[in-house]
């Protein structure tokens, strides 16, 4: 049997797709002989683990790992740093032994990071460490300075859509977990354009933070205007909303200048573990 490499099993109980999965009996059978068949991989399960976690192979992933990347860097899409690591990793699923290695071409999205920056003016000077969201659209050749409001959530956004207008908007949404609350880097800038910001500020979606802004992809809608976006630190998040709370005036100059290219060509990378007992399967 082939197994598709690095592929996650999401059918497992395909029968019962689509259908309510009640308590009956036959139901209770089913999943016993799933949990029976499963059972019956124990020892081989541990001498995977015991070889990961205690045999030759102790360390071997973290070491790869970091390898890959150290000499390889942030790999965005379309960018130089994507195809040395599709290149490393083409070469070494080949040394590894895998089967059927090849790579299978498509268009990816081609965004630059360029030139950003924000620093606080009022009510005192700070430099903000940023880092633009994937798909941003660029500040004017001279930035944009405005006065900054400051949010928990885009309830309390709407709640305040008069003040938001011709401001940057600071998002300072608590971390709950990250499929929750990455929507806010996702959808931030179109929530805030939907109430006339010309700019916001995402606060990291981390539970930790050392002070290191978290970058991700971002989302814009068809019908509402593009506006710049970037995340910032939760430490900066957090300091601009206590000054917030304290009355103060807050006023950011932004500049980004990033790039948008036509779709480039990249590759999907793909190998196989052809297995003895139903080879032609995948």
């Amino acid at each position: 049997m082939k197994c598709v490499f690095l592929i996650f099993f999401t059918n497992l109980l395909p029968q019962y797709a689509g259908k309510s999965l009640g308590r009956d009996d036959s139901y209770q059978k089913t999943f016993e002989d799933t949990e029976n068949e499963i059972a019956g991989y124990t020892d081989i399960a541990k001498a995977i683990i015991d070889l990961a976690v205690h045999g030759k192979a102790q360390n071997r992933s973290y070491e790869r790992l970091a390898v890959f990347a150290d000499a390889i860097g942030p790999r965005l899409s379309g960018s130089k740093n994507l195809d040395a690591a599709i290149k490393y990793m083409f070469s070494a699923l080949q040394k590894d032994g895998l089967e059927n290695v090849h790579l299978e071409p498509l268009k990816v999205p081609h965004w630059e990071r360029g030139e950003e920056f924000a620093v606080m003016l009022e009510p005192r000077n700070h430099s903000i460490a940023i880092l633009g969201l994937g798909n941003s659209v660029a500040t004017p050749l001279e930035g944009i300075k405005a006065e900054v409001i400051v949010v928990a959530s885009f309830d309390e956004l709407r709640q305040r859509a008069q003040e938001a207008k011709g401001k940057i908007v600071v998002y300072n949404e608590p971390f709950i977990s990250y499929g929750e609350t990455v929507r806010y880097r996702s959808l931030g800038a179109v929530e805030a354009a939907k109430v006339g910001a010309v700019a916001s500020l995402i606060r990291s979606v981390a539970s930790f933070s050392i002070y290191s802004p978290h970058t991700g992809w971002q989302n814009y809608q068809p019908d509402v205007p593009r506006i710049p976006t970037a995340c910032i630190s939760v430490e900066d998040a957090e300091m601009m909303s206590r000054m917030s709370f304290q009355g103060a005036k807050i006023v950011v100059h932004l500049k980004m200048r990033p790039k948008t290219y036509p779709d480039s060509l990249s590759f999907n990378t793909v190998a196989e573990i052809v297995g003895s007992k139903y080879p032609e399967q995948v």
